[in-house]
C-alpha cells in the first residue's frame, strides 16, 4: 500500500477530484493547505508594474505576490495499492498541468499497515 499526497491549486481541486473519481478512486482526503515553492520574486516584473502596467493573468499577478508569503493551495491524500500508484499520479497531474509554476507536487510514501475499524478488515481490504 502506498499514500499519495498532492498538492494542487485551489481552484483545481474540484476537477481533480472528479477525475479521481471517474478513475475509480473515490476515498481520499482532502485540506487546505499553504506553503510556497523555492521560486524567488522576479523583481524586474514588479518595477514593471509599479510603472502602471497591467497584472494579464492570474499567474502573473501570483507570482508577483508569491514572494515569501505562504500560497493557500490543497492537499488530497489517498491510499491505494500498489499497482495504483501510478494511474494516480497521472490522473492528477492530467487534470493540474498547465506547464506552470505552482501546477503542485505529489509524494509517494510507503504505508506499512491499515485497519478499518467498522469492521476490523487489515491490510489491503481495509482499503
Amino acid at each position: 500500500m502506498k499514500e499519495v499526497m498532492a498538492i494542487v491549486r485551489m481552484n483545481m481541486i474540484n476537477k481533480t477530484k472528479k477525475a479521481l473519481s471517474a478513475e475509480g478512486f473515490d476515498s481520499m482526503t482532502c485540506r487546505k493547505v499553504y506553503g510556497r515553492g523555492k521560486k524567488k520574486v522576479d523583481y524586474e516584473l514588479i518595477n514593471s508594474l509599479l510603472s502602471g502596467a497591467e497584472i494579464e493573468s492570474p499567474e502573473v499577478a501570483e507570482a508577483v505576490s508569491e514572494g515569501h508569503r505562504l500560497v493557500p493551495k490543497r492537499l488530497i491524500t489517498l491510499i491505494v495499492n500498489d499497482d495504483d500508484v501510478e494511474k494516480v499520479a497521472n490522473t492528477i497531474i492530467s487534470v493540474n498541468k498547465s506547464g506552470n509554476a505552482g501546477d503542485g507536487k505529489i509524494f509517494v510514501i510507503p504505508v506499512t499497515g491499515a485497519a478499518r475499524v467498522r469492521t476490523g478488515e487489515v491490510g489491503e481490504e481495509a482499503i
